[in-house]
């Protein structure tokens, strides 16, 4: 059985620890890797003091979501806190240079996967993993059962070497 690399997109968005949830439930087996990745913005200003306080808000904010892994026996978890843009070019760069077989991340308003697709006409060429998108319902549908549905999937050929898929997911109710 061959190691998955798992990239989740760590935020400060419940939908983030839902996401996260969802793929230790889904699609973590046994010996995957799950990488913790949260980038935190780039300052204009260059101030060492800040860009150090919001390093370390991004690692507790990361450790969070590995105090949540720990309830899954046999999950390894990594962590990475890096610099980068809110546009996603960073987070995608990382996917690319970890190697992920998959990205999981909570869809949300100002998400970064809208701000790359509207910096590029083909967010395609960004990814070369499976794109999990998970988005949370509204809080009027908490009250029922837990199921995921799959609403998109597309899969997208670039030439015969890269391909992107991505799923949207929606949950209903989130998993305990």
């Amino acid at each position: 059985m061959d190691v998955r690399k798992i990239v989740v997109v760590v935020e400060d968005v419940e939908v983030a620890r839902t996401a996260l949830q969802w793929a230790l439930h889904n699609l973590v087996r046994y010996g995957d890797l799950i990488t913790l990745l949260h980038v935190f913005p780039s300052l204009r200003s260059r101030s060492k003091t800040k860009s150090r306080l919001l390093r370390l808000n991004g690692f507790q904010l990361a450790l969070s979501f590995q105090d949540i892994c720990n309830h899954f026996p046999y999950t390894k978890v990594e962590i990475i806190v890096t610099e980068g843009d809110q546009e996603g070019r960073k987070i995608s760069a990382m996917v690319r240079e970890i190697g992920a077989s998959a990205i999981v991340l909570g869809l949300h308003d100002h998400s970064f996967l809208y701000k790359l697709a509207l910096a590029h006409n083909d967010i395609t060429k960004s990814f070369s993993c499976r794109v999990l998108a998970i988005r949370q319902p509204p809080s009027s549908a908490s009250g029922r059962k837990t199921r995921a549905r799959a609403s998109t999937t597309a899969s997208l050929a670039l030439d015969n070497s890269i391909s992107m898929d991505f799923s949207q997911i929606d949950i209903s109710g989130v998993l305990r």
